[in-house]
């Protein structure tokens, strides 16, 4: 299984804005890597794109970052054991009883 991840453009890696510098902070580690961007082009520094494989694959809002973010946060806590559905997913849940009523 392959995840893409958001990351920040923060310096683009030649002239022409077809490799970058990306970024994202994971708890105390700084991840920091050179992305092919020739799917998107040139973006703008402070961009947020999902990266998987070292490709630049669609440009991502703050909405849609958040959501990714919080689907990651699932993931590690399932990980680490202390997964809650109501915390994590709460709002999935909440739309899902508001379909099916009571």
């Amino acid at each position: 299984m392959c995840l893409s991840l958001p990351m920040q453009v923060v310096a683009h890696a030649d002239p022409t804005g077809e490799v970058a510098i990306v970024e994202r902070r994971d708890g105390e580690e700084l991840r920091r890597e050179r992305v092919n961007m020739l799917l998107l082009g040139r973006q703008a520094i402070g961009t947020w794109v999902l990266v998987s494989l070292g490709l630049a694959r669609e440009v991502v809002d703050d909405d849609q970052r958040a959501l990714i973010e919080d689907a990651l946060s699932a993931v590690q806590a399932v990980r680490s054991g202390s997964y809650d559905a109501e915390r994590h997913f709460g709002d999935l849940l909440h739309a899902r009883s508001q379909r099916d009523g009571p």
